[in-house]
């Protein structure tokens, strides 16, 4: 395994001394949001150019950590034909900046059909997945032509909800540049979490053989809400994908989400130290 973590919930700071932390604690790459991450200049769609790419694919380097995934997280089924396109154009200067800075994938959770981003049950109907599928070909189309992956992450409360929505995706666009973020947390519901194991379970049958990136995270059920916490600081029991991992994926990456920066070295090594 290759533990990162998401660069924006390290400790406060500009992105190269959190660049720097990460490596301290002993991680050895990253989900890089650059909305969330770099609050000193621009990171509009101008700004990503060849020459800010290539200086932080040296920033990287210089602490010995890779960017796992460049995450673009945007709403692809949104209602609105003119947000669309601005929001595919924001996805193809995600894929070309990758193309230079050399990150392992392109991510994205994909969405809800209405401008706020929210679940409603729209969102797990057959149309709301057509629509995500259209509007997601085209970015998928520009992957290939920079050489890089797209990944989309399955989320229950989004369009693709579980593990066959996400297979249906993956057949309906037919692209070799077309992979898969598996979080296993995300999958789950409040019903679903009794037996969040079987939905683990199910996840690594349909999706295994497409899973380029792991989100590791924990979770504990509140009233009406799953909530997700960093890995060890909750219910679940790992065998199941950590076996997957040992078995069919060597030294892939995997990124702790929900951590806070005075546990985020703890959990690294719960998840390197886990106890089947």
């Amino acid at each position: 395994m290759q533990i990162g973590i998401r660069l924006h919930d390290a400790a406060p700071g500009t992105l190269e001394e959190r660049v720097k932390i990460v490596h301290e604690q002993g991680f050895t790459c990253v989900h890089l949001a650059l909305t969330k991450t770099v609050k000193e200049h621009s990171v509009e769609n101008s700004a990503l150019t060849p020459g800010y790419a290539s200086y932080l694919r040296k920033k990287f380097a210089d602490s010995d950590v890779d960017i796992a995934v460049l995450g673009c997280y945007l709403n692809l089924a949104h209602p609105d034909p003119e947000e669309i396109k601005k929001i595919q154009e924001r996805y193809f200067a995600h894929l070309r900046f990758a193309s230079i800075l050399g990150c392992s994938v392109v991510g994205t959770e994909t969405g809800a059909p209405n401008a706020e981003y929210r679940y409603e049950p729209a969102c797990h109907t057959e149309e709301a997945l057509q629509t995500f599928i259209t509007n997601l070909r085209p970015v998928v189309e520009c992957a290939e032509k920079f050489g890089v992956i797209m990944a989309i992450e399955p989320v229950w409360s989004h369009i693709v909800y579980n593990s066959k929505q996400a297979l249906k995706v993956i057949k309906a666009i037919d692209s070799p540049n077309l992979r898969i973020i598996l979080d296993p947390v995300n999958l789950l519901s409040v019903e679903n979490s009794v037996h969040y194991e079987k939905v683990i379970a199910e996840a690594i049958e349909d999706l295994g053989r497409y899973t380029d990136v792991l989100h590791m995270k924990d979770f504990v059920i509140e009233g009406d809400r799953v909530v997700s916490s960093a890995p060890g600081t909750g219910v679940m029991k790992y065998d199941m994908i950590l076996d997957f991992v040992k078995k069919e994926k060597p030294y892939i990456q995997m990124t702790i989400e929900d951590s806070k920066p005075d546990n985020a070295e703890w959990s690294r090594k719960f998840l390197e130290n886990y106890n089947r």
